[in-house]
């Protein structure tokens, strides 16, 4: 599995290509903006792009959505519960007065516990709700894409609609804290020291997790 981390949009959103380079096969995480470099990136590096992923239906995540799906013919994954809220008329609302673009409904729903596969990559889709409510976190081979849930240093944000500060903390604490140490923390946006982090050091440093 080959991960490149990508600076996309104007709020500092982490966009991951995630890609199979035996099979020559990529899905991306979060597409935030910059979707024709995103596109000639995969380009660049041979690859078909079988998958757009959501880690969660907020429209600085999902604004690209759109424009990625129009070049390169991808499916959007979601899960279901962020789906429902983000692809209503209150969701498009939010969308719309932070000016970004509305994403097409999702292609493909998940849950907990189920498998995003492309080439001879399998992401598990762990559910962390807290920040939305079908927010998700992807967990594969040491590394997991944590979205707005865990961020280096730091967590996202409780004060949105769905969202809830309990709910939040008993999913980090319960789902992400007891994954493997050593495995890479890739956040959703460029908020900390560093671009990245393992679950061992955010359990030591993060100041909300003590």
């Amino acid at each position: 599995m080959e991960v490149e981390q990508m600076k996309v949009g104007f709020m500092d959103v982490f966009c991951y290509i995630v890609s199979s380079p035996n099979q020559k096969e990529a899905l991306v995480i979060d597409p935030a903006g910059d979707e024709d470099r995103i596109v000639n990136r995969l380009a660049q590096k041979g690859l078909t792009l079988r998958y757009i992923v959501n880690t969660h239906g907020h429209g600085d995540h999902t604004c690209g959505n759109a424009r990625v799906k129009e070049l390169t013919g991808a499916q959007i994954v979601m899960h279901k519960l962020d789906e429902e809220l983000f692809n209503s008329p209150m969701g498009h609302q939010m969308a719309r007065q932070f000016g970004f673009a509305i994403s097409p409904p999702a292609d493909i729903l998940v849950e907990d516990g189920d498998q995003i596969v492309v080439g001879d990559i399998s992401l598990e889709v762990i559910h962390t709700p807290g920040h939305s409510p079908g927010g998700m976190c992807l967990y594969s081979d040491g590394h997991v894409f944590t979205g707005d849930t865990l961020f280096v240093g730091a967590i996202g944000r409780t004060d949105l609609p769905g969202a809830s500060y309990n709910q939040f903390m008993q999913s980090i604490q319960e789902r992400l804290m007891s994954l493997p140490g050593e495995t890479i923390v890739w956040p959703g946006h460029d908020y900390g020291m560093r671009p990245s982090s393992t679950i061992e050091i955010e359990k030591r440093t993060n100041p909300w997790l003590g």
